[in-house]
């Protein structure tokens, strides 16, 4: 018998005698209540479950913890005091409770028990786990994440799009414009110059796209006329890049670039308008149309969940994807201007949409700093230190390494790295639309310098670093001492400007993913290939040692301070880290 099974059974016996006969006949009642309940669920066993396939044996079982739980809630506080010894019954409790979030708002709790109720299952013998599917809790801060989440294109600016792209395409901007010329006033020509023909371009290419509208835009030849045309084109494809990171992999720095160049007060003067534009977000766009109040929407966690099928049955997934559905339909007409909302369905759609690509984007880059942190304590322990796969020491010269760790140093710098890259990626859209505005802010202008990295646009970025800096704050918060330097570089010659930091950190998920992927395939390829299952068995003992092999690899040679740009330095710093894994 269990810790739970313990506290759900044991009675309490601080009250007065005069109330045990009352007790008693009410537990005589809640006994009878649960044997008519049980008779009920074999009933329904019997029946079949309409809603979604479980196992009679697997509803038993969850249904009795259900009730063990209940009991555990009905203790009285003084009870309690009793818990601090049980370390079982803390991880027995631990297990109940995952997935439950916070109380909502007083004024949202009527509308979120009504959603809690349509999200679970017609009857109570249905897998819990079909309710704890939740996103991390920092994933549900919706007013604070729409700021800096990039709103999804609609089908015209869909067609926009692809007039900068092949622009951008074609145009020698930066081999033009990034090079070491002989005095400014000759550079600022170039930029102009260079400037104009991108937009000549543009037009071109816009007369292909919409032949009215093109040729309004070549028959004026007057670029400041068709300004905000321009501005709104370039502003969909920033968008488009922070929405999608792999695309426009060498075009975004020349879009960047063209602007920035196009903020100095020079190049002004010589076009008469800027070509900037704020960035269009999830929270400006429903600013403009009075309805911010959708954020609050109990259902929207639940219409923006994205769900994927690993360590799930095909029915797990229909039943969420059905659930999903409904939220998003029922969010959709209770919002949109058909039920007296000041939104149409589309403009609704296109808000859950793009909240549901940035949880996409977060999954894809953020959930493999998790698996690799989880990694990490499964097959290492910090206290370990004999052992060739489990220690993690490394030694200055040897193996390429330019840092000497002890293994608890080690276990603790991989540790801190990926917590720190664990939180910086939850935080990309931010800090993208933080260095956006450092790279096109004009009282900011760059110089060009000869680096390390060749020939950079080196800036200062004040809001990345600021941002950069309460990261690692809240991260070293954690932590009780903290190994290798917490310099953050930014505008020096490691990371000259803010485009380059978010190139950099935008690598992570490319870096981690495929390592993940190969730890959750091992087992299943060894199973379906006996071949496969042969040649590790044989080379590493086994598919979980052959895991632990590739963990010791990554965890020493990844994190071994070879980030550096020369022998003589350790790349312990935040910079140094990721360049090290890269």
């Amino acid at each position: 018998m269990t810790a739970l099974d313990d506290v759900a059974e044991e009675g309490y016996d601080g009250r007065e005698d005069s109330e045990e006969d009352e007790c008693e006949d009410e537990r005589e009642d809640e006994r009878e209540n649960e044997r008519e309940d049980e008779r009920e669920n074999e009933r329904e066993d019997e029946r079949g479950d309409d809603f979604i396939n479980v196992p009679a044996s697997t509803a038993r079982e969850e249904e009795d913890l259900r009730k063990k739980f209940d009991a555990i809630l009905r203790k009285p506080a003084s009870y309690w005091k009793k818990v601090e010894d049980k370390d079982e019954l803390k991880e027995s409790l631990g297990v109940l409770l995952s997935g439950v979030r916070p109380p909502a708002p007083e004024p949202q709790k009527k509308a979120q028990s009504q959603a809690q109720s349509n999200m679970r299952p017609s009857h109570s013998t249905s897998s819990l786990s079909h309710e704890n599917f939740a996103t991390p809790q920092d994933d549900q801060r919706y007013r604070e994440r729409a700021k800096y989440i990039p709103l999804r294109m609609s089908d015209e600016e869909r067609s926009l799009l692809s007039i900068s792209l092949a622009a951008l395409d074609v145009s020698e901007y930066t081999d033009k414009v990034d090079v070491l010329l002989g005095s400014r006033f000759e550079t600022r020509e170039v930029m102009l110059k260079q400037i104009k023909e991108f937009l000549s371009i543009m037009s071109g290419l816009l007369v292909a796209n919409d032949v009215n509208k093109g040729e309004k835009v070549c028959a004026s030849g007057d670029f400041e006329e068709h300004s905000e045309l321009f501005r709104t084109i370039l502003e969909i494809s920033r968008r488009h890049k922070i929405a999608n990171p792999e695309k426009m992999r060498t075009d975004y720095g020349k879009l960047i670039h063209l602007l920035q160049d196009s903020q100095h007060k020079d190049v002004q003067k010589g076009l008469n308008f800027s070509l900037v534009k704020p960035l269009l977000t999830v929270e400006s766009f429903l600013a403009e149309k009075e309805a911010l109040d959708l954020l609050d929407d109990p259902q929207l966690e639940l219409a923006t969940r994205d769900i994927t099928s690993f360590s799930k049955d095909r029915e797990l997934v229909e039943w969420e994807l059905e659930q999903k559905t409904k939220a998003r339909q029922e969010i959709i007409q209770r919002w949109s201007a058909t039920d007296g909302g000041v939104l149409s369905e589309a403009e609704v759609s296109r808000v859950l949409e793009s909240i549901g690509d940035s949880n996409t984007f977060l999954k894809g880059v953020r959930d493999p700093c998790d698996d690799m942190l989880n990694c990490l304590k499964r097959y290492f322990k910090r206290s370990e230190s004999s052992g060739t796969k489990s220690n993690l020491a490394i030694t200055r010269g040897k193996g390429g390494s330019r840092l000497s760790h002890s293994h608890k140093q080690q276990y603790d710098y991989v540790e801190q790295s990926l917590t720190l890259w664990r939180e910086t990626v939850n935080d990309m859209y931010k800090l993208w639309y933080l260095a956006e505005q450092d790279l096109l802010n004009p009282d900011y202008p760059y110089v060009l310098r000869l680096t390390d990295q060749g020939l950079n646009r080196m800036q200062s970025a004040a809001n990345v670093s600021t941002a950069m800096h309460e990261i690692l704050a809240r991260v070293k918060g954690k932590k009780a001492s903290w190994i290798g330097s917490w310099v953050v570089h930014l505008g020096d010659r490691n990371v000259p400007n803010a485009f380059i930091f978010i190139d950099k950190y935008n690598q992570i998920g490319r870096i981690l993913a495929p390592i993940v992927s190969t730890l959750r395939r091992l087992d299943d390829i060894c199973s379906e290939n006996a071949d496969v299952a042969k040649y590790i068995e044989h080379n590493f003992g086994g598919a979980e040692s052959a895991k632990r092999t590739i963990l010791h690899d990554f965890f020493r040679h990844g994190f071994d301070g070879s980030g550096a740009d020369n022998y003589y330095d350790a790349g312990s710093c935040i910079d140094g880290r990721l360049t090290s894994a890269w």
